[in-house]
């Protein structure tokens, strides 16, 4: 099948268009009539192939290994997590390698996510969400994004990894310019058309990461930056090493930056959806035991990460669709959340939507996300608190978009208060 003619006329790589809108109708007209389409080359990009439906993403991820992780340019039969082929050095580690090495790395870091270590945390989120609540202070009218959703993720993660709680601002700010290095907002202001912010606060994030390291050999810590610190990896020839500076220091940065950076993004999304159907607003006010549906509902509407890429490594089939050793796959999670062949209404929020498989946090496999209990919990407890404690918060302006391909970013988005409940009588 061929995708209408309307579909074959963007460009899906035009960061603008993202800026502006998610474009789910043309989503629509491409999962309709090709689920698996060879999006053409554009002046920034080779061709790659885009799936758009929830079968077909799931089906990729099923495949592990025949579609790549690794990092590596061009047609090499090597993969990497983004369509631009920017050279990254080693990469963002963890999410950039192939099993076994990557069970190996994902081990190092998984007991700080566990379900079981992250309950622990239920009780400190809850009076975290209430002490940002009360840090508003009598303003009636703020940015959401950077008075309330930043600020829980931030926490959390800056605990989990043992980054003091004073520097947790100069995170926000460096993940806003490394994810953001193409939205005119971060880039340099000298130069425009330059995005030279990101590269620049990776680096700061990385020399930061450094002096961490040091402190944590110095002074340990039961927090994930002192583990990676004294981390032993067993490599698949069966020696055993240590963690080299640069590999702590990239851990560090995939950590921050997954670890607000999304989970900001599906807060804020949230609470738009919320004011784009306050039936539903009205409804989990009234029966606030639809919360846990409530937060699934919401990743599966915004889906922060748009998509991520995979390199086959060799020749096979994916929809019919005969795919060439060293092609590029763009599993499209964006689209696949909204497939009406999986989720009813798909374009409708609604927080008691159960069943609801939706891949936010990926299609299952080795690469599912490891943040995922986390994050669905710096939900439940930010929109617990909101409920009872902002019941009348009001969005009073458009959203402001992030421009990037990758993340379905909100940087802005203008609200008014209202009445703040005391947090004794919430």
């Amino acid at each position: 099948m061929s995708p209408p003619t309307l579909a074959t006329k963007i460009d899906f790589t035009d960061m603008d268009m993202y800026a502006v809108a998610e474009p789910y109708e043309l989503y629509d007209q491409l999962r309709a009539h090709a689920p698996i389409w060879l999006h053409p080359e554009t002046a920034n990009e080779e061709s790659f192939w885009l799936v758009t439906s929830h079968e077909l993403v799931t089906q990729a991820h099923r495949m592990g290994a025949l579609l790549s992780h690794q990092t590596g340019p061009g047609r090499d039969g090597t993969g990497g997590i983004t369509l631009p082929d920017v050279e990254l050095g080693p990469g963002i580690m963890m999410i950039m390698t192939d099993p076994p090495d990557h069970t190996r790395y994902r081990k190092l870091v998984s007991r700080g996510f566990t379900p079981r270590m992250v309950r622990k945390l239920e009780e400190s989120l809850r009076i975290r969400s209430h002490h940002i609540i009360d840090a508003l202070d009598g303003r009636t009218e703020g940015d959401f994004v950077v008075d309330l959703a930043a600020e829980l993720p931030l926490m959390a993660i800056a605990d989990m990894v043992g980054v003091p709680l004073e520097d947790r601002h100069k995170l926000y700010d460096w993940t806003n310019c490394a994810i953001g290095r193409f939205d005119p907002e971060f880039q340099d202001l000298d130069d425009p058309h330059s995005p030279l912010n990101g590269p620049m606060d990776a680096f700061n994030m990385t020399i930061y990461a450094q002096e961490l390291t040091e402190e944590k050999r110095r002074c340990p810590r039961d927090d994930l930056m002192t583990d990676l610190a004294e981390a032993k990896v067993t490599m698949a020839d069966g020696t055993v090493t240590e963690l080299n500076d640069l590999e702590i220091s990239l851990f560090f940065t995939l950590l921050i930056i997954a670890g607000n950076e999304t989970t900001r993004n599906a807060i804020t999304h949230g609470l738009l959806a919320f004011h784009n159907f306050p039936d539903q607003w009205e409804l989990l006010r009234r029966h606030p035991e639809h919360l846990s549906t409530a937060v699934d509902e919401i990743i599966r509407f915004s889906t922060p990460v748009r998509y991520f890429r995979r390199t086959a490594v060799e020749d096979l089939e994916l929809g019919g669709a005969k795919i060439r050793a060293g092609d590029k796959v763009a599993l499209w999670y964006g689209a696949a959340n909204r497939d009406p062949k999986v989720f009813d209404d798909p374009h409708r929020f609604d927080i008691t939507r159960s069943p609801n498989p939706h891949l936010a946090f990926g299609g299952g496999g080795a690469h599912y996300c490891l943040g995922s209990h986390l994050a669905k919990l710096e939900l439940k407890v930010l929109f617990g608190a909101l409920m009872n404690r902002l019941p009348e918060i009001e969005v009073i302006g458009p959203p402001e978009r992030l421009r990037d391909l990758l993340v379905n970013g909100i940087k802005h988005l203008p609200v008014r208060y209202g009445p703040v409940a005391s947090a004794e009588a919430a």
